[in-house]
């Protein structure tokens, strides 16, 4: 079975294409399920949309969410569409998205880290004058929100782990080896899912997230995985989603998961 649970469109304002796109290019591609996973809104602001270049307004979820289900009932019996939302997590916020989002009938939920001291992840200059110190700190943090966003309860997926590499890859590189560790064991014992996100191929870094390192030691502490395009144009739904598939099986996964009303759905690799 083919899936890819991480697909954006234009409400974001980053994106290119409807919903309708992104599910006939799931179609062309060959997938059975397609998850349609765009960013919450700021709930945390009180505009309607604090920032039109990165989410939607709040305006608009109701909107979403209706577009999504007629769309699954439209496409019954040829792909099965789910209901997704990939959300940022901001502990002090936590209440709100957790209230907000409850309301509506979401598959499932992408927990991802756009922001640590309040900088994108993907702001390259946010490293200059860094001491080494800062850059171990700064890696720390960013795991350790992580750690938060898994211990949350909030979600079910936890979108691309070692992002914060995309623009800057001498990420990678900064010694912090143990808090990565300690991370997949906090998902682990939390029962959650991280994805294969195929999308830093259009950043500097290239590549998947999380690295394959990465992944060989989710192996070892038992994570799941899922797969996802995080797509932001509709030709790339699926992308690389094969390329995937084998490295996780020669690295030694067996499976992998989607989530589907909020409850695991076990593929064999």
């Amino acid at each position: 079975m083919k899936f890819d649970i991480h697909t954006h469109h234009y409400r974001c304002g980053h994106a290119d294409g409807n919903i309708r796109d992104y599910i006939e290019s799931a179609i062309s591609a060959g997938l059975q399920v397609i998850g349609i996973s765009d960013h919450t809104p700021y709930f945390g602001r009180e505009e309607n949309q604090a920032f039109p270049l990165i989410s939607m307004g709040k305006s608009e979820l109701g909107n979403y969410v209706q577009e999504v289900l007629q769309l699954k009932a439209e496409y019954a019996g040829t792909i099965d569409v789910l209901l997704g939302i990939e959300s940022d997590f901001f502990p002090q916020h936590a209440e709100i998205y957790r209230d907000t989002l409850s309301k509506y009938p979401f598959d499932y939920i992408i927990g991802s880290i756009h922001q640590v001291y309040d900088v994108s992840i993907f702001n390259k200059n946010r490293w200059k004058k860094l001491t080494p110190e800062q850059h171990i700190a700064v890696k720390k943090e960013y795991y350790r929100l992580i750690q938060d966003s898994a211990r949350s309860g909030g979600f079910q997926i936890l979108g691309h782990l070692d992002a914060m590499k995309g623009n800057y890859p001498a990420f990678s590189d900064i010694p912090a080896v143990e808090v990565i560790d300690e991370t997949l064991q906090v998902i682990s014992e939390c029962g959650v899912a991280i994805e294969i996100n195929t999308s830093g191929k259009t950043k500097l870094s290239g590549g998947w997230y999380p690295s394959d390192s990465i992944l060989e030691r989710a192996l070892h502490y038992g994570v799941d995985v899922t797969f996802g395009s995080d797509a932001h144009t509709p030709s790339r739904v699926g992308d690389e989603l094969s390329e995937v598939s084998s490295r996780l099986r020669e690295i030694g996964f067996k499976e992998w998961v989607y989530y589907k009303q909020q409850r695991k759905v076990i593929v064999p690799l």
